[in-house]
């Protein structure tokens, strides 16, 4: 249906006004990493070299005196968040595939189906990660895996699982068969049609997966807290911990949650045509 002038500038009206309250964080983080101390205690000011003097020795302390700390903290945020992405990403297509192409029937489980199985899966994220930690604190400490990279990784995986399967299966039901059957006639194995012709066919739902599962775990604070106390610690622990004897510095702050948040947002924009084809490929059913 053809919009009218007046639906279109509504429309317009509302992207304008909503990228407005998306994006003006980022730029208050932005021009506060530019403010002297002064500046910041003045009060709200907006444009620089008009309401106050930008200076960049907040970056440069950043990035010159605590450059060592920041690499640290950085790596151990993307060894956790990659390693638990790709683990989401093999059981999750795994998990989503067999949920999609073969039939479930569990007579002990209530008469349960593949659909209840995937619900019951998702429902997993339901539940408030705050319920898991101490015994998750508690099994770590057993193995040894308190404040290591991996002992992160298996958490996060868990909670990138129920995820993973819920959006995979959804679009392996939505892929044709017939490839399948056809790999299948000439000779080729279960395993051999799911590696060489699924997955790439599926290479939108991987990436929307890997962004989302990426993002949750680059992010996550309540575990990075609690399961590690000093090698494995996290940008997000860093940014929560900066409160000395003299407060709390927003403009060493601002520094550097910016510079904690571009990745993120680089591979976000990078991606993101991957983003929105995965998200949409179970909203039409064949």
């Amino acid at each position: 249906m053809r919009q009218t002038p007046w639906q279109r500038a509504l429309l317009y009206t509302v992207v304008v006004v909503w990228s407005f309250v998306c994006l003006f964080p980022f730029y208050w983080l932005a021009t506060t990493s530019l403010k002297t101390p002064l500046a910041v205690s003045r009060g709200p000011r907006y444009l620089p070299t008009v309401d106050y003097q930008p200076t960049g020795e907040h970056w440069q302390y950043l990035l010159n005196d605590q450059r060592d700390s920041l690499l640290r903290h950085f790596r151990n945020s993307l060894i956790a968040a990659t390693g638990s992405t790709l683990l989401a990403l093999v059981l999750g297509s795994m998990g989503g595939y067999g949920l999609a192409r073969y039939r479930y029937h569990w007579r002990h489980l209530l008469n349960w189906r593949n659909h209840d199985i995937s619900f019951w899966i998702i429902s997993q994220r339901f539940l408030p990660p705050a319920l898991f930690v101490v015994p998750f604190l508690l099994l770590f400490s057993q193995l040894n895996l308190v404040d290591t990279h991996l002992g992160l990784i298996l958490a996060y995986t868990l909670f990138n699982i129920p995820f993973a399967v819920w959006i995979m299966r959804d679009f392996f039901v939505n892929l044709p068969i017939d490839l399948e059957e056809s790999a299948l006639v000439d000779g080729a194995t279960a395993w051999q049609t799911f590696v060489r012709i699924v997955l790439p066919l599926s290479t939108p739902g991987l990436v929307s997966v890997a962004i989302f599962s990426f993002v949750f775990s680059w992010n996550e604070f309540l575990y990075a807290l609690m399961l590690t106390n000093y090698e494995a610690i996290t940008l997000p622990v860093l940014i929560a911990g900066q409160n000395n004897t003299r407060g709390i510095q927003w403009w060493y702050i601002s520094a550097l949650t910016l510079a904690a948040v571009t990745p993120v947002v680089l591979i976000g924009l990078a991606l993101e045509r991957y983003i929105t084809r995965g998200l949409t490929a179970g909203a039409v059913k064949g």
